[in-house]
């Protein structure tokens, strides 16, 4: 069974108020209101300096579970939601894996799920291990995105990115979180950018989302009395009341405490909110959780774990 032998997140210290990021953006005064007072965000993290390479080895120093471990490293993978996210010839996962000393593990990056490719690489990470055979082997899946650019900064309408990173230990015991089931629903007529095409899928956003959670516990043969916990990415608090109230799910228990102070940070956001419920003494041993997140273009996606 897929499991996740150990999660390490890492943010940054440096924080910026969302007023001073939508002056970088352009945004009116009432757009920027709209993000505080009613979506919950109320600042973001930001590393002033450093590359996407710096943020991601921040993040894996934080994994204490590598330590020793390395030689049973089989596959680094890089889970991000932007295809380009360094010049040409620079990869950052080739040089996590070579300044971690993994030179022998097959690295590579996965992308078209976009901020949901965390759960992807997870999923697919455990299926390669398994077909391996090496109950001993191990996946890194590495995730966190810097804000270079203005499109990477914002999530029109919706949220503002932010710089944060998670590192994943992917293996197959089931000593640790066991995944239950998953499930991804690409909704492909979405990745079109129009106005009328971000009108609808404002529409159907909680459907899908509420859609694809059930469909993952449904892998998994729970149902939504079954969970603890959500752990949702942070893209604003008010889609969250909207997916609690049509599944009849209580707020109190989709876990919002890094939405106003962390910002979205793209494909890192679930595990970044599992980690801080687990320091916060949130989870107890046999809780079961959803992982869940949507990535444009537009996926769907929800994990179902056991602690």
């Amino acid at each position: 069974m897929t499991s996740l032998e150990a999660v390490a997140a890492y943010l940054p210290a440096h924080r910026v108020p969302i007023e001073r990021v939508g002056e970088e953006l352009g945004l009116a005064p009432a757009e920027i209101k709209v993000f505080r007072r009613f979506f919950g965000l109320a600042e973001i993290c930001r590393e002033p300096d450093g590359t996407v390479t710096d943020l991601l080895m921040a993040t894996v120093d934080k994994l204490d579970a590598l330590r020793g471990r390395e030689q049973h490293v089989r596959y680094v993978v890089q889970a991000r939601t932007m295809p380009v996210v360094a010049p040409y010839p620079v990869n950052p996962v080739h040089d996590v894996r070579d300044a971690l000393g993994l030179e022998h593990a097959t690295a590579f990056a996965l992308t078209h799920h976009a901020c949901a490719s965390g759960l992807l690489a997870v999923d697919l990470c455990g299926r390669l291990l398994a077909a391996d055979g090496d109950p001993d082997a191990l996946a890194l899946v590495l995730t966190g995105e810097k804000t270079y650019t203005e499109a990477a900064r914002t999530v029109p309408g919706t949220a503002i990115n932010g710089e944060g990173g998670a590192a994943v230990l992917v293996g197959t015991r089931d000593e640790r979180d066991v995944v239950l089931g998953y499930a991804a629903r690409t909704h492909g007529r979405f990745n079109a950018v129009a106005d009328e095409l971000t009108a609808e899928f404002q529409q159907v956003y909680t459907e899908a989302l509420a859609e694809v959670m059930l469909a993952a516990l449904d892998t998994a043969g729970l149902g939504l009395d079954d969970v603890a916990w959500v752990f949702p990415h942070n893209v604003n608090r008010i889609s969250w009341e909207r997916v609690a109230r049509r599944l009849g799910f209580p707020l109190d228990r989709i876990f919002l405490d890094n939405v106003p102070v962390t910002g979205h940070c793209f494909c890192a956001d679930p595990f970044i909110n599992y980690r801080t419920a687990r320091d916060l003494g949130r989870l107890a041993p046999g809780d079961r959780y959803l992982l869940a997140t949507v990535g444009l273009g537009a996926t769907f996606s929800a994990m179902v774990l056991e602690h």
